[in-house]
């Protein structure tokens, strides 16, 4: 079994295109998460080609602001890892990336279980979603929950709620600049890896827009759409 550092760091990266009616309670809920660790934590908010409110609503609380002109989240979530890994100096193995998405509120423990599971000997954790409720008809939401098992994550890969080392994410080459399922292309290269300890969780459940026309053609957006009419 591979021996793993000690964690030193973790980093949040948040992609954002055009969000200012929901960002606030993201970043709101990551520096809840950020602040129930007891370890260094790199906030960086990736500004893809905004038009909005968003750039106001991310400098305002004091997180690292980078702006992109991508149109494209593998893109967007790439140049963000780049930049919160250029922050600091520690060897990767020991700097632990988590992911979100500007329309998703995380948890409070979020940050502590990926960590948990990092120093149990994860790589890269899969986090389970939440559809909001409140973007759902009634059929729609018990459609949804008809489909999960609590306590059995069934391992499907959201980009709102993911984490993976840096060292192995850089050895697989990180996010590819897709304009949707980056987060998918990612953890299959890191499955295909040996070395590798790919661990699904419900055990921080994010919860995330339950929109059904979203950024992108596909995603989380074209999932819902698709699978729970209403």
């Amino acid at each position: 079994m591979t021996t793993r550092p000690p964690l030193a760091r973790l980093v949040v990266v948040v992609p954002v295109h055009d969000e200012e009616a929901l960002l606030p309670a993201c970043l709101a809920s990551v520096a809840a998460a950020r602040g129930a660790v007891d370890l260094p934590v790199d906030v960086v908010v990736v500004l893809d080609d905004c038009r909005d409110g968003s750039a106001r609503i991310a400098r305002a609380t004091g997180c690292t602001v980078l702006e992109v002109r991508h149109r494209a989240v593998g893109a967007a979530r790439a140049a963000g890892v780049r930049h919160a890994l250029a922050l600091g100096t520690d060897d990767p193995a020991a700097v632990w990336v988590a992911c979100t998405d500007a329309d998703s509120v995380v948890p409070a423990h979020w940050l502590a279980v990926q960590r948990a599971l990092a120093d149990d000997g994860a790589d890269v954790v899969v986090g389970t979603v939440t559809p909001d409720p409140r973007d759902l008809t009634g059929r729609q939401v018990a459609a949804w929950r008809s489909t999960r098992v609590p306590g059995r994550p069934n391992g499907h890969v959201h980009g709102a709620n993911l984490g993976v080392r840096a060292d192995a994410y850089l050895r697989a080459g990180g996010f590819a600049t897709l304009p949707e399922h980056e987060d998918v292309d990612l953890v299959a290269r890191l499955r295909a890896d040996p070395r590798v300890d790919v661990r699904p969780s419900d055990a921080a459940d994010v919860l995330t827009s339950g929109r059904t026309t979203g950024r992108t053609p596909g995603g989380y957006a074209g999932y819902l759409r698709a699978s729970f009419p209403p």
